[in-house]
């Protein structure tokens, strides 16, 4: 009864809602009688870990989760880490984030820096803990014991929050409908009356297979004036042997008939018993929701098939998610009025963000800050980040082995185009927009000739904001963009697109090569919107810009990236190394714009040239 036809239509997010504390979202979605789901993560242990959590994150927010929460390892081991990647998750995949915190280790003074960075992160929501003891997870014996200089229990830190930061934290604590396993049922609900009495405004439940279990504890909770909101934490099973690990340290009550079906299957099929775990998740699932139970907390374990089929068979996954803009806005409050990006970095969005987090404010209404002295800076952080496409030997099995000459690039760049490789460096295939397949034969016409799109959009005039493939914004409204084209290519063709500019009244482009040498055909900087939206009761936006001066900045990071991932996969001195090689110190970085968004052919100038057919 509570899976309107209203939930699963396109989904459409507003600013507001990107930039709401978890409580508050919680509570609109219950006042509008909406299911919703949260997803949690644990921080991985390599770097090329994190990179994979990423993608995995941005693909499961197309679920659209209410919000996803960040595991905080033992003794503040991850804090770093945990900030880190719940601030990316914000503000690359546009997801709220929670993180965990917890005593365990933690002077108050290390808590006070760690609750800081979060802040100064944009981080507004913290699930509060005690901690288990540093060995827990290993299957260690050692009791829990308080730090010298640090807090004993989880409702000292929601206090010690509320105490030093008012109501700025949205802030959670877990519940245990079997009770704490260092503890009794009973204690445990006293505990968790005090933690709420203390500041907390929501619970978050460990795992269990037990329903009627959980919702024993919450009429216990009730009647105890518990009255915040309770999310049932849902574990998947991916495999038998880590199942049994988990329940173990948790103390977790299995009921009588999941054990005996459970014995019924092959413990060593791992498919067989996700496919079990998936099925008991939804009929838990299912219970609960029957039962009035709103929202569920799915623990992803970092894996997503699993949460996948349990809210596909939920019928709990959304067809769409409309776009509140071109670009995915963060769920960051610092960057809650921004409203206009370069279209440059649309395809490394995560790179744009973090070149721009020290801006004291962002572009609201109009394109204003290329100027700003740290935009222009390449990083160490940015040199780190052009190499996240994972091991040399995985780069090599997609971009090629060995390239025997220039048309071998070609290739790879068609393949991705097609669908056949996953990435470039300069874009994942999953962030392809829709709208890419309005022009993608034509795209493949260039990349087969050596004209290598990394960044690309159609025309559209006035099309509806609700349209699935190029609509965003509010119900109502049109949207309007110019075709936009961003390539590499030899002097030659540039050369030659280039001497024929000037016969198209309509078009502008600017071409530039790694050390500098550009060639502007609107003669001095300017700022062009090439995207914007009318919408009722409400100014123009103008989302996404073309601008001389971002783009010279860009052109530092594209070409960084044929170096840092493409070429240094090969030994210098091999054919492979000497062709990358030679894109970089020759080939131009070109973006052409066709201002006549009406009736203009951006391609017709490849025409005249005759790069094109037809």
């Amino acid at each position: 009864q509570f899976l309107g036809a209203s939930f699963h239509n396109t989904v459409r997010r507003s600013a507001l809602h990107l930039h709401m504390k978890i409580i508050d979202k919680i509570n609109e979605a219950v006042a509008q009688e909406k299911l919703f789901h949260s997803y949690e993560y644990f921080p991985p242990k390599t770097p090329q870990g994190v990179q994979n959590l990423y993608s995995r994150i941005e693909r499961q927010s197309q679920t659209d989760p209410l919000f996803i929460d960040v595991t905080w390892g033992a003794g503040g081991s991850t804090s770093k880490q945990t900030i880190e990647i719940a601030t990316n998750a914000q503000n690359v995949s546009g997801v709220e984030t929670q993180i965990h915190m917890t005593c365990t280790n933690m002077k108050v003074e290390d808590l006070d820096a760690a609750i800081q960075r979060a802040k100064d992160s944009g981080i507004q929501n913290i699930l509060c803990l005690r901690g288990d003891p540093p060995n827990f997870l290993e299957g260690g014996t050692e009791e829990w014991k308080q730090t010298e200089g640090g807090l004993r229990y989880a409702k000292d830190l929601v206090k010690h929050i509320r105490e030093k930061h008012g109501d700025y934290f949205g802030l959670a604590v877990a519940g245990y409908p079997e009770g704490h396993p260092d503890g009794s049922y009973e204690d445990d609900l006293k505990y968790l009356k005090q933690k709420i009495d203390a500041g907390a405004e929501l619970i978050i439940t460990q795992l269990f297979y037990d329903v009627d279990q959980f919702l024993k504890f919450v009429r216990d909770c009730r009647s105890m004036g518990i009255l915040c909101p309770i999310l049932p934490g849902i574990m998947p099973i991916n495999n038998y042997k880590s199942w049994k690990r988990m329940i173990g340290f948790c103390k977790c009550n299995i009921p009588e008939n999941v054990t005996k079906a459970v014995e019924s299957i092959n413990v060593e099929d791992d498919e067989q018993v996700k496919q079990f775990g998936i099925n008991l998740c939804v009929d838990m699932c299912r219970k609960l929701i029957a039962n009035g139970i709103r929202g569920l907390h799915l623990y992803t374990l970092n894996l997503e098939k699993s949460c996948a089929d349990i809210l596909q068979n939920l019928e709990l996954m959304p067809q769409g998610i409309q776009r509140t803009l071109p670009w995915k806005a963060t769920a960051n409050a610092r960057r809650a009025t921004e409203d206009v990006r370069p279209i440059f970095w649309s395809n490394r969005p995560s790179s744009y963000v973090d070149r721009t987090s020290a801006w004291d404010e962002f572009p609201n209404g109009r394109w204003g800050s290329s100027d700003s002295p740290a935009f222009g800076e390449l990083s160490d952080y940015h040199l780190v980040g052009l190499y996240s496409k994972g091991k040399p030997e995985k780069r090599k099995k997609l971009w090629g082995e060995e390239l025997t000459s220039i048309e071998d690039v070609n290739e790879v760049f068609c393949k991705f185009l097609q669908g056949e490789m996953k990435s470039l460096p300069w874009c994942e295939r999953d962030s392809f927009t829709k709208e890419i397949s309005l022009i993608q034969d034509k795209l493949l016409k260039l990349n087969r000739i050596g004209i290598l799109t990394i960044n690309s959009q159609p025309s559209v005039n006035g099309a509806d904001s609700s349209d699935p493939i190029v609509g965003w914004g509010p119900q109502d409204g049109f949207v309007y963009q110019k075709a936009y084209l961003e390539f590499f290519c030899t002097p030659e063709v540039m050369q030659k697109l280039w001497n024929k500019i000037k016969d198209f009244d309509s078009l502008s482009m600017h071409a530039i090569n790694k050390s500098g040498e550009s060639k502007n055909s609107n003669g001095k900087p300017s700022s062009t919107a090439v995207t914007w939206g009318v919408f009722p009761n409400s100014e123009i936006k103008q989302p996404t810009v073309v601008d001389t001066l971002s783009f010279e900045v860009w052109k530092d990071e594209a070409f960084a990236l044929w170096s840092a991932q493409w070429a240094s996969i090969y030994e210098k001195g091999t054919k492979s190394r000497e062709i990358i090689d030679n894109i970089v110190d020759s080939y131009f970085l070109v973006h052409i714009l066709d201002n006549d968004f009406t009736k203009g052919d951006i391609f017709a100038i490849f025409r005249e040239v005759g790069l094109l057919d037809g």
